[in-house]
């Protein structure tokens, strides 16, 4: 049995399907959107690893007799002259073509980012067969990207009315989400996702994935750090000890090092040990020490341990009026960390005077995890159907649920004359240049998108 075996990555409904279309057709045209949501636009992302992961192995003989036994054992008929037609004819490669946005591309909601269309007219029942693998590979790299995108927006926004410079923006989102997600290929879609707008993470897989299927070098960075249990393992009356290692050991001129501060508690930490008996190391140690408060709650814990510092080691005020901890020492807030708790922590600092440059954010479940497809509503739909040689629109429009109205016909994105993204039906494009390009056909990936312009597309 194998996980890998693309006939079983599916729907069990779907197997049945190749039984309930027309007579006569030859051709699925099916399109992806965000429909609705929280947020008024996309990153789409993650089909470039999804074709290279899964679409360019073909189907084996193995495969389709594994999944005819699976599937009838289950319940349902299995079309084995399809899959056989696929083996023999196509050399096992799925006669598909994907057309869509290139990656990286901010994309308003309602419309159009990706259409598939089978190429071989006796696989019309692909085109919608391989729904179920294409919106789950694509939805969640979108969902993360979308949403550390978003977040970028708001760091950015208060780092341009409280400090002096963007310069840090890319490490002030840190990725500390591996552990909390469902599956190794969680941690490394979605790590991968969010490097699309910062460059701070501990989720290796993500940098992994980002090499692996985007050409990156090295797309992430990060830097030692504690934690509880190398902490806690000197015990209570040995805290101080604990930390001066971390000094001996990390720190020194241009290093960072992270020190979890709140084992037992993080007002002593701050006041008598980094403020007390470490404090001239902490001022002479030629990096910056990085203090994490780990627990309570965010914004009062944030707003006072960054008060309680600036008292013990000093601040300048910068340009914009604003408070700021001296270079050698900074805080990171890594519990309780979302895109509804950051600008409260960050509004509740502005409010006090602290620089937003004063702290840098770690998110872990709520980067990675905490996410459905109904974040952006993100759907598959099939538009038109070819029966017989003629063209016909697909189109649901349901009375008790408007929202999920879809398009009909075959669909293009242009930029219209106001300069917005616009969906259009393909026979009207005209002139006008398509933004869908074909990625995929028969097995064949057509364009190689690096990480770098993934990145300067998703750019603010």
């Amino acid at each position: 049995m194998s996980i890998h075996n693309l006939i079983l990555n599916v729907d069990s409904y779907k197997a049945s399907h190749y039984l309930q279309y027309p007579p006569g057709s030859e051709f699925v045209s099916s399109y992806i959107e965000c429909r609705g949501g929280e947020f008024v636009e996309a990153v789409f992302f993650g089909l470039q690893a999804f074709i290279k992961q899964y679409l360019q192995t073909p189907i084996s003989a193995a495969d389709i007799d594994e999944a005819e036994a699976m599937l009838h054992a289950h319940g349902l008929p299995f079309h084995r002259a399809g899959w056989e037609h696929i083996l023999q004819e196509h050399g096992g490669q799925l006669p598909l073509e994907i057309a869509a946005v290139p990656e990286g591309t901010v994309v308003p909601l309602h419309n159009v980012m990706l259409q598939i269309v089978n190429t071989c007219p006796s696989c019309f029942w692909l085109t919608s067969y391989i729904e179920t693998a294409l919106v789950r590979a694509t939805w969640y790299p979108m969902t993360v990207a979308t949403q550390s995108r978003e977040i970028k927006k708001i760091i950015a926004g208060y780092l341009e009315e409280t400090a002096d410079s963007l310069d840090n923006l890319p490490f002030k989102l840190h990725d500390f989400g591996g552990r909390g997600a469902s599956s190794l290929e969680t941690a490394m879609l979605g790590g991968m996702a969010h490097l699309v707008n910062f460059q701070g993470t501990d989720t290796v897989s993500g940098l992994v994935a980002a090499r692996q299927f985007y050409g990156a070098d090295m797309a992430g960075y990060s830097i030692p750090a504690a934690e509880h249990s190398t902490m806690t393992a000197w015990g209570k009356a040995r805290e101080a000890d604990a930390y001066a290692n971390m000094l001996d050991q990390f720190a020194g001129p241009g290093k960072l090092v992270a020190v979890v501060s709140d084992s037992y508690d993080i007002w002593n930490a701050i006041e008598n040990i980094w403020g007390g008996v470490l404090r001239e190391r902490v001022i002479d140690n030629g990096g910056t020490l990085v203090i994490r408060p780990d627990s309570g709650e965010p914004v009062s814990i944030v707003t006072e341990s960054l008060e309680r510092l600036m008292r013990i080691f000093g601040y300048t005020t910068n340009r914009k009026g604003y408070r700021l901890l001296p270079d050698f020492i900074r805080v990171i807030q890594g519990d309780g960390i979302s895109r509804h708790s950051i600008p409260k922590i960050l509004q509740a600092m502005k409010e006090r005077k602290q620089s937003a440059d004063n702290v840098t954010f770690g998110m872990g479940g709520a980067l990675l995890q905490k996410l459905d497809r109904d974040i952006l509503s993100f759907a598959m739909k099939a538009s038109a159907i070819r029966i017989d040689g003629h063209w016909h629109d697909i189109y649901k429009d349901p009375v008790t649920g408007p929202e999920k109205k879809s398009m009909r016909g075959r669909l293009a994105l242009i930029t219209n004359a106001t300069g917005d993204m616009e969906t259009v039906r393909l026979e009207e494009l005209g002139e006008r240049q398509n933004l869908l390009q074909p990625v995929y056909r028969d097995g064949r990936l057509l364009t190689q998108t690096s990480f770098d312009e993934v990145r300067e597309r998703a750019a603010l």
